[in-house]
């Protein structure tokens, strides 16, 4: 099959590099090779990607910059400590270029429907995450505005991971350790406020910026992120909504729908099948989430939405060395029930 790839990050940079050897593929980015990047804190759960990565033959670790031994959760103005399972950083913008070395892929190129000859591929997969250049614009979506800086310290602020998350739900504050003494600063938040947070932090810590990262995140469960197709077009990853909505974590979720995409790829519509068993609880998280964040997740509320609340809590419990982290009712009732 002749295959096209439009963008190169998470997904799209592991579909061109499993495919490459059994179809002829060619990827596209539209930002140029040395400069491309995400509002992404470069966070993971490591025993997940080691198995991703090894099925690949390609060693994970490599990659890391740093394990985490706790989350600093800030609620209410105090911090407890949230053990981790598994949490790291790594070099996701390596990784990723390491994906694609030596394959046919073109960067600074910027694809649109009009321009790009589709008829001529047997297959095209959009792997544009927010954009979906290739697929029909989601009606009912969530954005979350985000921002994030790398910064360099004399002397980190915290030795390990912090996060602290807004009220209603509506976005986070999060602090990331990297290499030597850098770390990702960011924060998300629905109702704009995270730049209020992410001054403070700075002024209050110092460093040096290295560089700044503006875009939103899109909550939206794949549900509402459909179609999934049209034409000889299909989506993958972010693209069709692979971001977990309570934490916006969005590397893991895409890499497994990619893994589905070449499982199934002269399958398409055992694909789109897949995909919606394998992420329908993201729903129940999203519909939880779009409640809090309109401030209607009250005691009645939460009890009438109690089988979606519980398939968040269920969902995350069950798979705690996959997100990464130790996932305890009592932090989860604060984050969904508490004006913090």
């Amino acid at each position: 099959m002749k295959i096209a790839i439009i963008g190169l990050g998470v997904a799209g940079s592991y579909l061109l590099h499993t495919l490459s050897s059994e179809h002829e593929v060619i990827g596209f980015e539209m930002q140029k090779e040395g400069e491309f990047d995400s509002v992404c804190a470069w966070g993971a759960a490591k025993s997940e990607m080691e198995r991703i990565c090894a099925r690949i033959n390609i060693d994970f670790n490599d990659y890391v910059f740093f394990n985490g031994n706790n989350i600093n959760l800030e609620l209410k103005g105090k911090i407890r400590k949230v053990s981790c399972k598994g949490l790291v950083t790594y070099d996701k913008h390596q990784l990723e270029l390491d994906l694609t070395k030596g394959l046919n892929a073109k960067y600074g190129e910027r694809i649109t429907p009009n321009t790009f000859p589709s008829d001529e591929y047997d297959l095209v997969i959009d792997a544009t995450s927010l954009q979906r250049v290739m697929l029909p614009k989601i009606k009912d979506q969530l954005l979350v505005p985000c921002v994030e800086y790398m910064v360099e310290y004399e002397k980190l602020p915290y030795d390990d991971f912090y996060v602290k998350p807004f009220s209603t739900a509506s976005g986070y504050f999060w602090y990331f350790p990297l290499m030597k003494n850098t770390a990702y600063v960011g924060a998300g938040d629905y109702y704009r406020k995270h730049m209020e947070e992410l001054d403070y932090f700075n002024n209050k810590h110092g460093g040096k910026i290295i560089k700044k990262i503006g875009r939103p995140i899109r909550l939206s469960a794949p549900e509402v992120c459909q179609p999934f197709t049209q034409g000889n077009v299909v989506g993958v990853g972010e693209a069709i909504g692979t971001v977990f909505p309570l934490i916006g974590e969005g590397i893991i979720p895409s890499l497994q729908c990619a893994e589905i995409l070449h499982r199934n790829i002269n399958n398409i519509p055992k694909y789109i099948e897949e995909v919606k068993e394998h992420f329908k609880v993201y729903s129940d998280v999203y519909k939880v989430i779009k409640l809090k964040m309109n401030n209607k997740l009250g005691p009645y509320t939460f009890i009438k939405n109690s089988g979606a609340v519980w398939n968040t809590y269920r969902t995350m419990k069950k798979q705690e060395e996959r997100f990464g982290l130790e996932v305890r009712v009592r932090d989860m009732a604060e984050i969904l029930l508490t004006q913090l």
